[in-house]
């Protein structure tokens, strides 16, 4: 089969490997249908070392499954499946608690023999707790919105449910990636009466007031933040959801939440150290977040989708096929797309 390699930092290949094969008896093989591009994987494009043992890419896809090993007993041949960033058992205590990315016996995807999103096909581990099977065919026109709970709808969620949003919140998105327009469309659908979205991409910011977003901030650092403050009376919104990751995103978080508030950051840290003060630890704020268990959030979202209140599939702004997706990548760092999707 087909599958995207990297081998160096802005070196991405599409070659032939091995197809997958049932390597254990809970395994599943899944034709993929569609996979994207996430701005995750924009890290090892910009800095990946040379190497001649290339990375396996791709964490977000949705296929058909084609095989199952022999205890297997949740899914069938001919199924329509979307699968989490992650593969876990969904059995043991973390996954029990709604922590798939801290079950013991799961794993990442492209790594360990693992194939990876983007290609053709993949071998699932533990497909009964990782697979999450979708009641439409594999020609359904809802596929592209029902592919962002694999990651960055969830991710967007999980930002807004540790915040605690709840109806009639104030609350600021920091980012208008795929990511903080995702946590705009949850914090909607929790309820919020006031979502101030922090981006200067006019594009992604007119798409997230159509999400939800009652006001854009595009000014960034103290300019910004005095902004927010002014829309807050003052005093800040009282949830604040990070979707960047950087510094200057963590630091702009501490400025815009409102003493007693909570900050829930979902943008995978970039930066060594968090400036965190004295004057901002009496300030008692809380920070939560962290990497999100889309599989604990898949089944709560999916009617959502399926009765057509959200489309979280309009943050794609390019399709292409598997062979040009070197261009998607390049096209994703550029800024010139917002979030590529893949058609194997």
């Amino acid at each position: 089969m087909r599958a995207t390699l990297m081998y160096a930092a802005e070196d991405v290949r599409v070659e032939d490997v091995p197809d997958p094969k049932i390597q254990q008896p809970t395994d599943a093989v899944v034709r993929i249908v569609l996979a994207c591009v996430c701005g995750s994987d924009l890290w090892p494009y910009k800095s990946l070392d040379a190497t001649h043992d290339p990375r396996h890419m791709g964490h977000e896809f949705l296929g058909v499954v084609e095989e199952t090993g022999s205890e297997v007993r949740t899914l069938k041949r001919g199924d329509v499946v979307v699968a989490p960033f992650v593969w876990a058992d969904n059995t043991c205590a973390y996954c029990r608690e709604g922590l798939q990315t801290s079950c013991p016996h799961g794993g990442q995807w492209g790594v360990n023999g693992v194939d990876g999103g983007q290609g053709q096909a993949a071998r699932v581990p533990l497909a009964d707790g990782t697979l999450v099977k979708l009641p439409v065919g594999e020609d359904s026109e809802l596929l592209p919105d029902l592919l962002p709970l694999s990651d960055v709808l969830s991710t967007g969620y999980h930002a807004a449910h540790t915040a605690g949003v709840r109806r009639g919140d104030s609350v600021t998105v920091i980012g208008d990636g795929a990511v903080g327009l995702s946590a705009v469309i949850s914090a909607k659908l929790l309820g919020a009466e006031q979502i101030i979205l922090m981006g200067r991409h006019t594009a992604r910011t007119d798409l997230g007031c159509e999400f939800g977003a009652t006001e854009v901030v595009a000014e960034r650092g103290e300019e910004g933040v005095a902004k927010v403050r002014e829309l807050t009376g003052g005093e800040g919104t009282r949830k604040v959801l990070e979707c960047v990751g950087l510094k200057d995103a963590i630091v702009q978080s501490f400025g815009v939440v409102r003493d007693g508030g909570t900050i829930s950051r979902v943008g995978a840290p970039q930066f060594a150290d968090v400036p965190f003060g004295f004057a901002d630890f009496l300030r008692n704020f809380t920070l939560t977040g962290g990497v999100a268990p889309a599989r604990a959030y898949i089944e709560e979202l999916m009617p959502h989708i399926l009765d057509g209140s959200l489309r979280p599939g309009r943050v794609f702004d390019r399709t292409v096929t598997l062979d040009d997706i070197a261009d998607g990548y390049r096209a994703m760092n550029d800024r010139e797309a917002l979030k590529v999707l893949v058609r194997p």
